[in-house]
């Protein structure tokens, strides 16, 4: 990894190093440690997940989001009963484009969120996960932490103390794509979905709709369904 990295460097540009002082680590100790116990239930009731984002990087801060995936199809009450015993602030459903998977979210308190799809996902979008960075349980209980790229464009990559950042703008995409394993593609939507965001503020979604805690996601897809016709040709 090093060798590819120092290619990387000398190549397009200079990088940038961070280093976390005692409370950052803290701070990445405290939100791992919420992560590892809501994975740890998902997994005691046969649900895969991965933690992705800062917390999977390490370049967290007190405002950082616990973001949980669950990459599988499987009936949502089996989710809301592994996570029995959390408050449930929302429940929403999510699509980012109209040839987006379609997510269900369920929003915990500490600025945690659990989501998984509610549709068969195409491998391409799997990659987003790795484009900024993810772990399963295994690789956090080894306080592992990995390559990705953060909301700025910026490519982490973690230390011993601290991170390096290389922004994107200085390095090719398509070695972003083989640093991180992921189609170049990817990378290319990502920069352009991103770039849009630093430009007006914000992402823009396809899809958003906040339902009930006391309905199931399938029966709120249902209802969307029913009167949304870009929603039953994605399906």
């Amino acid at each position: 990894m090093d060798r590819q990295l120092f290619r990387m460097i000398a190549t397009f540009g200079h990088r940038k190093f961070v280093e976390y002082n005692n409370n950052h680590w803290r701070i990445l100790k405290k939100k791992r440690k919420r992560a590892m116990d809501i994975m740890s239930d998902l997994l005691l009731h046969g649900l895969d997940c991965i933690v992705y984002g800062s917390v999977a990087r390490g370049d967290v801060s007190e405002k950082s989001d616990i973001d949980i995936f669950i990459p599988q199809n499987v009936p949502s009450y089996k989710v809301e009963l592994a996570l029995e015993c959390y408050e449930i602030i929302e429940k929403r459903i999510v699509q980012a484009t109209p040839n987006h998977a379609i997510k269900g979210e369920i929003v915990l308190e500490e600025n945690t969120t659990v989501s998984f799809p509610l549709v068969k996902m195409k491998e391409r979008e799997l990659d987003f996960y790795k484009f900024g960075g993810c772990l399963n349980y295994n690789e956090l209980l080894k306080d592992k932490r990995v390559a990705g790229v953060d909301k700025r464009l910026v490519l982490i990559i973690p230390k011993e103390r601290g991170h390096e950042e290389i922004p994107l703008t200085d390095v090719h995409p398509s070695e972003v794509a083989r640093f991180l394993g992921i189609s170049i593609d990817v990378v290319y939507e990502r920069i352009r979905v991103l770039t849009r965001r630093r430009e007006i503020g914000r992402t823009g979604i396809f899809l958003c709709e906040f339902i009930p805690i006391n309905e199931s996601f399938e029966l709120a897809l249902k209802r969307i369904i029913s009167r949304n016709p870009a929603i039953r040709r994605r399906l």
